[in-house]
């Protein structure tokens, strides 16, 4: 198996794995701690978690067929800093209740598309 496929399918099996542990720890031991809104805002960043979890395997499997592509390489890494970025600031708001790390959520989020148009890139160019 190419190294890259190796790389981005385990990431995003462990992204995967830790998404679920974070969705029970909210709905189990922080539903009772929060209040409605930023439970909400925690469950936001364990549905964009589990989205971009998804896309790191398919990124896996797509570098099965393109294991020398830049591109999506590139995306992959940019996948999984829009996981830390954009669901880790939420969970962080969610447990902390400081609302400034809100602000680095926008940055979580443009690294996500950015990561899905050079997925796009590297289909593209093969």
């Amino acid at each position: 198996m190419p190294a890259a496929a190796k790389l981005f399918l385990t990431l995003g099996a462990l992204a995967a794995a830790l998404g679920v542990a974070l969705g029970a720890f909210g709905a189990h031991a922080l539903r009772a701690k929060l209040p409605p809104d930023l439970l909400a805002v925690y469950r936001t960043g364990v549905e964009y978690h589990f989205y971009h979890a998804l896309g790191l395997v398919l990124v896996g499997l797509a570098a099965l067929h393109l294991p020398d592509s830049a591109p999506l390489k590139a995306a992959g890494w940019t996948m999984l800093a829009g996981i830390v970025l954009f669901s880790g600031s939420l969970y962080l708001l969610a447990v902390t209740g400081v609302r400034a790390l809100g602000a680095v959520t926008p940055v979580g989020g443009v690294a996500f598309m950015v990561a899905w148009a050079l997925f796009a890139w590297a289909a593209l160019r093969s």
